[in-house]
């Protein structure tokens, strides 16, 4: 059996650590050439290594998604190194400032929502214009249930954020997909990532929230990044616009 993503040219944002690093590994084992971003070169580079030495291709460039011009600079990076981009998967994230929402700063707000919703905006636009170029491509984001499917208490710039992904998504399939772009978002139950450690930092609050999944356990980003590999090879070649739940049953489970 070939490799899924032989041949082909992955961004992925974000690749420094949980979901992003995990698919990142995932998709250079199926063959994929790589270009990972993230703001912490260091563990960026120390990615480079692992693929490298695994026998795969990689290149890392450290940024801020919410600076346009890093955008511009991943995908020409993609385009200089292995001259075409064929999959992007805008991973990158931040939990945001939590609270109740009416104590919330009008900056933390702003910030939230420039990392998870403009910066993938920013990523996907200069993205899928060289995909354009290409005959096409897919494009994935890193959603959540959290607004989508049930909601939680002061994480309002979190959920407004993301879900706005969704609609985002579905824009931009219905967009380009004459076009031969795909665009898809997957949307975790909780993750045993950075995050979701920072979110729930004692043992009671990981067993409540582990408890609310029908599968009564959080997931591992090695399995979201099985499903993002999915989206983003050609098994998916008839799947665009969805918000894709993957989220062992926490959007269905009611104890």
């Amino acid at each position: 059996m070939g490799k899924r993503l032989e041949g082909k040219v992955a961004l992925i944002t974000g690749a420094s650590s949980g979901i992003g690093h995990a698919s990142a590994l995932l998709f250079a084992s199926e063959g994929a050439r790589l270009v990972v971003g993230a703001r912490r070169a260091a563990e960026l580079e120390q990615l480079v290594k692992d693929i490298r030495a695994a026998g795969g291709d990689a290149v890392a460039l450290a940024g801020d998604v919410r600076s346009e011009a890093y955008a511009r600079e991943l995908v020409a990076l993609a385009v200089s190194r292995y001259g075409r981009l064929d999959v992007a998967f805008n991973n990158a994230g931040t939990l945001g400032e939590g609270g109740a929402s009416t104590g919330v700063s009008e900056a933390g707000w702003t910030d939230t929502l420039a990392i998870n919703l403009t910066g993938a905006f920013l990523g996907a636009k200069h993205q899928i214009a060289q995909m354009l170029k290409n005959g096409g491509g897919s494009v994935i984001f890193t959603s959540t249930f959290v607004g989508y499917t049930a909601a939680f208490a002061g994480v309002a710039a979190y959920a407004a954020s993301k879900s706005g992904l969704v609609g985002l998504t579905q824009a931009l399939a219905t967009e380009y997909g004459a076009q031969g772009v795909r665009v898809n978002a997957i949307l975790p139950g909780a993750v045993d990532t950075a995050m979701y450690r920072e979110m729930n930092d004692t043992p009671e609050a990981q067993s409540f929230l582990a408890g609310l999944h029908a599968l009564k356990r959080v997931g591992t980003p090695q399995e979201l990044a099985r499903s993002v590999l999915y989206l983003a090879s050609d098994d998916a070649s008839f799947v665009t616009g969805t918000a894709s739940l993957v989220d062992g049953g926490v959007s269905i489970s009611r104890g």
